[in-house]
Parts: C-alpha cells; sequence; structure tokens
C-alpha cells in the first residue's frame, strides 16, 4: 500500500497514526503491521483520491480484478466499472466529499477480461488529523457464487410453483379427456386412474436431476422411451385396447441421466400446453413427433393437428415457455422454433447430440 508517512489517516470508526519525522520508530511496526492486514485479506481492499484514481490496491483486488497494482494505482476506478453502472461512481464521490461513509450494497464491477463480476462493497472517506478528506478506501466481496446460487434456487421456486399450478389443470384435462372417449362409468374411472398413473411416472422423470447426486447419474434411458412416458397420460399408452393419438417416429438415441431431467421438463411442458391448449385437449386431436438426426444434432419435430383452431403465437411468454427456452439453450446449448398455424402448433427442437450422451 502507498502511504503518505508524516500524516495521521483516519478512516471511519479507526484512526491509524503513522511515522512522522518526530514521532519515532515504533510506529513504523505499526504501520507494517496494518499494511499486512490489507495486504493478506481475502477481500479486494483499494484507496482511491478524490478524482476517483486508485492509490493502493492488495493481493485480494488482483485476485478478484486480474489487474496487478502497476497496472491500476494512477488509474480511474472507472477501469472496472461496466456500462450501466458508470452513475454510481459520481454519487459515491460525492457522499465521500461529505465525509459519508457508503453503506455496504450490491453492485456488478468487470474483471480484466470483460467478464462481470457480482461484488457487495463498502466505501469509507479517509480523513486528515484535520478532518480533511482527501480520499477513500474500498472494500469489496466476491458474491457471484451466491447470486448464481440465489437465481438457481428461484428458478427452481418457480418451477415448483408452476407445476403445483399445472397440476389441477392436468387433471381436469385428463378427466376430461377420459369422459369423452369412456362409454361407461367403469372404463371412466380405469383411464383416469391409468392416466394419472402414468403421469405420475412423467413427473417422478424430473425428480433426480432437480434433487442431484448418483441417482441423476443412473438415470439413463432412450429418447423415445423418454417421450413414451411424458405423453402417456394423455396417449393412452398402457391402456387395454387404446388406441393412441400420439405418433413417434425416427431415430432413436441413448440419453444420459444429467441429460433426462432437463429434456423430461421441457416435453412435460409442450405435451401440458398440447393437453390444456393444443390438439391433446380434444378426443380428435393427434400429435406426431419425427425424431432424426444429423452428424451432430438430434432434432425433434412436435406436430399438432386435429385440436382446437389457434391463434398466433402470444405476445408474452409465461414462465413455462421461458423455462424451456432456459433449458433448451442453456443447458443443451441448442435451438427452439416454435410455427402457429391456423391448424395446429410446430415445435422444432435442435440439440446438439454431445450434450445428449
Amino acid at each position: 500500500m502507498l502511504l503518505n508517512p508524516y500524516v495521521e489517516i483516519k478512516c471511519t470508526g479507526a484512526s491509524i497514526m503513522v511515522v512522522s519525522p518526530t514521532q519515532g520508530k515504533p510506529y513504523e511496526y505499526l504501520e507494517r503491521w496494518l499494511a499486512a492486514i490489507v495486504e493478506s485479506s481475502d477481500d479486494a481492499i483499494m484507496s482511491k483520491d478524490l478524482n476517483s484514481i486508485i492509490m493502493s490496491w492488495n493481493q485480494g483486488a488482483e485476485n478478484l480484478f486480474g489487474y496487478t497494482a502497476d497496472e491500476v494505482v494512477g488509474k480511474s476506478v472507472m477501469l472496472l466499472t461496466p456500462p450501466g453502472h458508470h452513475n454510481e461512481e459520481p454519487e459515491i464521490l460525492e457522499r465521500i466529499k461529505r465525509g459519508e461513509a457508503v453503506g455496504l450494497y450490491e453492485t456488478v464491477r468487470q474483471h480484466k477480461n470483460g467478464t462481470p463480476i457480482s461484488i457487495s462493497l463498502k466505501v469509507s472517506p479517509i480523513k486528515l488529523q484535520s478532518g480533511e478528506v482527501v480520499g477513500a478506501s474500498t472494500i469489496m466481496h466476491d458474491i457471484t457464487e451466491r447470486k448464481r446460487a440465489q437465481e438457481r434456487q428461484e428458478l427452481l421456486v418457480r418451477e415448483m410453483s408452476h407445476r403445483v399450478t399445472n397440476v389441477l389443470a392436468v387433471a381436469n384435462g385428463l378427466v376430461a379427456l377420459s369422459a369423452a372417449s369412456a362409454t361407461d362409468p367403469k372404463a371412466m374411472a380405469r383411464a383416469i386412474q391409468e392416466r394419472l398413473t402414468a403421469f405420475t411416472r412423467a413427473h417422478e422423470l424430473t425428480r433426480p436431476g432437480l434433487m442431484g447426486g448418483d441417482e441423476a447419474e443412473n438415470q439413463r434411458t432412450t429418447l423415445q422411451k423418454l417421450i413414451e412416458v411424458i405423453v402417456a397420460p394423455y396417449a393412452g399408452f398402457g391402456s387395454q385396447g387404446g388406441v393412441s393419438c400420439v405418433k413417434i417416429e425416427g431415430e432413436d438415441i441413448t440419453i444420459s441421466g444429467a441429460a433426462v431431467t432437463g429434456l423430461a421438463l421441457v416435453l412435460h411442458e409442450f405435451t401440458t400446453n398440447a393437453a390444456k391448449y393444443g390438439a391433446l385437449s380434444q378426443p380428435s386431436g393427434r400429435l406426431h413427433l419425427l425424431c432424426t438426426t444429423t452428424a451432430d444434432d438430434f432434432v425433434l419435430t412436435w406436430s399438432e393437428r386435429g385440436g382446437p383452431a389457434i391463434e398466433p403465437g402470444p405476445k408474452k411468454q409465461g414462465f413455462g415457455g421461458v423455462l424451456a427456452n432456459r433449458t433448451v439453450k442453456g443447458q443443451f446449448g441448442g435451438e427452439l422454433t416454435y410455427q402457429w398455424d391456423p391448424e395446429g402448433l410446430t415445435i422444432r427442437m435442435r440439440l446438439p447430440l454431445l450434450r445428449l450422451s
């Protein structure tokens, strides 16, 4: 750290007395001691003057941002500030000039390589013995992993809420679908029971991946088997003499346990939407799934026909659509497109084979 050895420096709540020409060498030890504390801190600690020029930079700051002290000392702190946050520094500086500390708050700063870093920071004024403010000290803590964990938790909570909200609608759709095709109360009861059992099996497919661990790793299956389990509640799979309204054609591939949960979530979203609004909401509806592969990709074409006439695609995407898009693009690095025709919806999902194995 760079300190003027001839003045007393005060930070909020503390005073650091450093050596002056008349004070003698015992204070040199204290200065070195305090400098060692700052330098060995895991948190990023820097000081700046009232022009926002960096005056000191510890090892923690180098570890967090990738810049050495030689690269940043003497340069503006705006070097660390990404677009969209440039208004923060002038506001911080105005408070510091008034002698006010800036309490702990969360924001974003930028690594040397351009990567944004979520941080919490606290800024305190540096004062001379006379009370004059000459700069500020800033302590920054990396909260990137905490923010990611928070986002994952929020997504999981929203996903579970979305599922719970859908349960009654799905159950109601299964009852209506079964009632429309049943010839007597017993047949209707049997159809409802079979479909609810199949729905439970489909729902269970998503649980291991959400929970993590060895159970998810060992959950290996083929894609067409996964599709059959997901659509079984609506298609008549497993019923005695039932004619399926779902047709699956094309190539089958083996998928890893790590891919099962993500695909089950996406296919479950497609299917429940079809059961609530699309082809699977009516006895006359039909669902055709075509599976094809190229050298690098697996492509699923999902075609709904015979259901109610549909309007153009929704202007605002619901959480289920957001979840499906995020899973296909984020987890698998794939593409998802929708074609809203009056006679029915067509979905095309492209997934890299490497992400499925």
